[in-house]
């Protein structure tokens, strides 16, 4: 089925379960107003392809309760909330890099399953009576014809259910269970009064969190509890609310660190029980973060795919701290309870979190954030320094209180120095500086690759130290995952390059230097014979019948054709061992035509990577590795290339907005609506904005105007404008280019230049200068 027709189908069913909910016997849902950026976001992209952390619905920016119905319940990819699964088995309240929790389900009690209900209590549903916009669920559970309605706040879930008249009402408390990536065990609940309850529940062990975490909470309901039913079996709980004759309400509070804390998160967060007030302040903060980028012009399609995407920058990685500033840290041996320092007024400096890996994130949230989202970043920054000063280490990918090693290298220090080159984080420099350079040394997160916990073996650091390169295969065995020598040299130079311009901003000539020689060695595992990025063994003999396409053959998620383009600190160097610019233009052009074949993916989910034709792309926008590449055109002097190729991109792969389409089952919490963000902009930073007075470069925008709203705190302009006159779909060239009337020659400008606030004006046209 082609995709619009699956869009307009999606469409008419939203529409059907607009009307349906609102004549439905259990009663209205929620009254939302129209017309607000939230109602361009469409949450059912790529659903079918869902993820544990993927999917969103009741939740606020980065909070810690990410309230929504689950599906599909085992396993961390193709779980969660997935589009083509009909029945709901409960509503989980956290869904995060390796955490998951506190699952309930309201269900009306009959002669019929009084004694199955501990097992047998999942319900179908239909999309047609389901609604979701950012912030607010509903959903009617059909075995039961229980209206669920789901909003929350940042720490607190808040549940509304509207059950059939005389029926006897009761909520589920599913606590030992299996809940994506993660068993719940040793779930406990206490009735303390009649309106109040508490529990906790431990998350069990995985092969990237090893260490057992807690999940605390709390629970108010407006409505008195009649009974509270323990299955001796499940070790699950059943709260009777009788034949009460109102909506029930309930607030989950929940915390890492104690019931007492989860009590003060509800009483800092929601202190009322006005349902209709949290949807509406839900709303409220996400449309003043959506509404810090403008776009007029394009489809309706296109802006509602847009504010999807920019939705999706914003609502991945998780706090884990509480209202007071207590958060979990396993980074010892032993798990405690941190504080985060107060400022003056008692409040929290800023937040703990939970992060999938920052693997990518220099051309994507790196940049995204920086320019728009400076509070955020900053609020990151000060998080992974959190983590350092706990466990001696910044952490690249941390759950549970601890990093899990998720993928490789030091991806973090790209993040941090972008924060400091863009004047976010000014303080504690040097120290932020001892940090990083641990993290790049022997022993530091460098040397460990995926998942690798207990040794600093897997990443081959001290090869890349001694010789230049990190071999592949890796001499001392197998430690983790993701031990493929060639991504790995490639991936150390540009963070060393990175490290290298703190430095040099910290007058650490020595330092520079070093890490700047570090940044070359991406040029011994270039091979001039085959004009590609290869493998070498331990003794530098390059991998024998090497096949630039096969897959992870010493590249990490990625072939070798993909991963010769990582390069970013130096485009110019890579282009003179292709034999110059036009060469390499080229030869970078070729595969994009190859990779337009397959839509730029390999395939529509990660999994799909391992296909045999389809992991052999030349270049690949499913996953992390090469989806700067449009963006290489600008250094080899062909703008038009990346103009045309964007444009491509755009168009062939992140264009959908349907059940079965968005971003080929990789979005790593935020990664890739960030990606189509910049490329739908036309901005973008190839070394993810860490040398001095970060550059932007500039591509095709696909919006007629673009107003990016400026942070006063952080910045001095107030607003950025990005006016492309005579826009379509058939304009892709730009053929001139004024910043605040001044012409722009090399299709690039300064940080600085924006964030003074100003217009940068593009002349579109059908014909490149070229």
């Amino acid at each position: 089925m082609k995709l619009d027709k699956i869009y307009k189908i999606g469409r008419i069913g939203i529409s059907l379960g607009l009307i349906f909910l609102v004549s439905c016997k259990a009663g209205k849902t929620a009254s939302l107003p129209n017309n607000q950026l939230v109602d361009k976001v469409y949450p059912l992209l790529d659903t079918e392809n869902s993820r544990w952390f993927y999917f969103s619905s009741a939740s606020r920016p980065f909070g810690m309760v990410n309230l929504s119905p689950d599906t599909s319940i085992k396993g961390d990819w193709g779980c969660g909330y997935k589009y083509n699964i009909d029945t709901i088995k409960g509503f989980s309240h956290v869904h995060e890099w390796q955490l998951s929790g506190v699952s309930v389900m309201p269900v009306v009690i009959s002669k019929e399953n009084k004694t199955t209900i501990f097992t047998d209590f999942y319900s179908k549903f239909s999309h047609a009576t389901e609604k979701i916009t950012p912030g607010y669920h509903s959903v009617l559970l059909d075995r039961y014809q229980i209206t669920t309605e789901l909003t929350s706040a940042k720490r607190v879930g808040f549940h509304r259910y509207t059950f059939p008249t005389n029926a006897q009402k009761a909520v589920l408390f599913n606590l030992n269970t299996v809940l994506g990536p993660c068993d719940n065990t040793n779930g406990i609940l206490e009735k303390n009064n009649d309106y109040e309850l508490s529990g906790s529940l431990v998350l069990s062990t995985n092969f990237r969190r090893p260490k057992p975490l807690t999940v605390y909470f709390k629970i108010n309901t407006n409505a008195p509890i009649s009974s509270v039913e323990k299955d001796a079996k499940t070790g699950n709980y059943l709260i009777h609310f009788g034949d009460f004759d109102k909506k029930i309400l309930m607030k989950v509070g929940v915390s890492y660190t104690s019931v007492e804390n989860a009590n003060i998160n509800i009483q800092e967060e929601l202190p009322h029980w006005d349902f209709d007030k949290t949807v509406a302040e839900s709303r409220d903060e996400w449309n003043n973060l959506l509404g810090r980028i403008k776009v007029e012009g394009g489809t309706e399609k296109d802006q509602r795919r847009f504010y999807t995407d920019l939705w999706h920058a914003l609502q991945g990685r998780k706090m884990i701290s509480d209202a007071n500033g207590a958060y979990p840290d396993n980074t010892g041996d032993k798990y405690r309870i941190g504080q985060i320092p107060l400022n003056d007024k008692g409040k929290p400096k800023f937040n703990q979190y939970n992060s999938d890996s920052f693997w990518g994130a220099q051309w994507t949230i790196s940049t995204l954030w920086g320019l728009a989202y400076p509070e955020i970043m900053e609020d990151f920054v000060h998080s992974l320094m959190q983590y350092y000063k706990d466990g001696g280490m910044i952490p690249r990918g941390p759950a549970g209180g601890n990093d899990t090693y998720v993928m490789t290298g030091a991806s973090t220090t790209p993040f941090i120095v972008t924060a400091i080159q863009n004047g976010i984080v000014k303080e504690d420099l040097e120290d932020i500086y001892i940090a990083l350079k641990k993290n790049h040394m022997l022993n530091g997160i460098m040397g460990k690759a995926g998942y690798e916990h207990n040794t600093n073996n897997g990443g081959g650091l001290k090869y890349y130290m001694e010789k230049g390169f990190v071999p592949y295969p890796n001499p001392e065995g197998e430690f983790g995952s993701h031990q493929d020598g060639a991504s790995l040299t490639l991936e150390y130079a540009y963070e060393d390059w990175t490290l290298a311009q703190l430095a040099k901003k910290l007058n650490h000539t020595e330092d520079y230097n070093y890490f700047m020689a570090r940044a070359k060695n991406y040029q011994n595992v270039f091979d001039a014979t085959t004009g590609w990025m290869r493998p070498k063994n331990v003794n530098g003999k390059w991998l024998e019948n090497f096949d630039p396409y096969k897959y992870e053959n010493g590249f990490i998620e990625s072939n070798g054709a993909q991963a010769t383009w990582f390069v970013p600190q130096d485009i110019e160097g890579l282009a003179k061992l292709m034999g110059g610019n036009e060469k390499a233009a080229e030869k970078l052009n070729k595969q994009f035509e190859s990779a337009k074949k397959l839509k730029f993916t390999s395939g529509t989910s990660h999994e799909a990577e391992l296909h045999p034709e389809y992991s052999r792309i030349p270049i690949n926008f499913g996953n992390q590795p090469s989806i700067q590449t449009p963006y290489v055109f600008n250094f080899l002097g062909r703008p038009d290339l990346t103009q045309y190729w964007t444009r491509e991109v755009i168009k062939e792969t992140f264009s959908g907005l349907a059940p079965d389409t968005g971003y080929n089952g990789d979005e790593d919490q935020g990664l890739m609506g960030s990606l189509n963000v910049l490329f739908k902009i036309g901005l973008f930073q190839m070394n993810g904005g860490t040398n001095e007075n970060p550059e932007y470069q500039i591509g095709s925008p696909i919006f007629n105007k673009v107003s990016i709203q400026l942070n006063p705190n952080y910045y001095s302009g107030k607003e950025f404008v990005i006016e492309a006159a005579n826009n379509s779909p058939s304009t892709t060239y730009i053929n001139n280019v004024k910043l605040n009337n001044k012409a722009v020659e090399k299709f690039m400008i300064s940080h600085s230049d924006i964030t003074n606030g100003g217009e940068l004006n593009l002349e579109m046209s059908d014909k490149s200068k070229h």
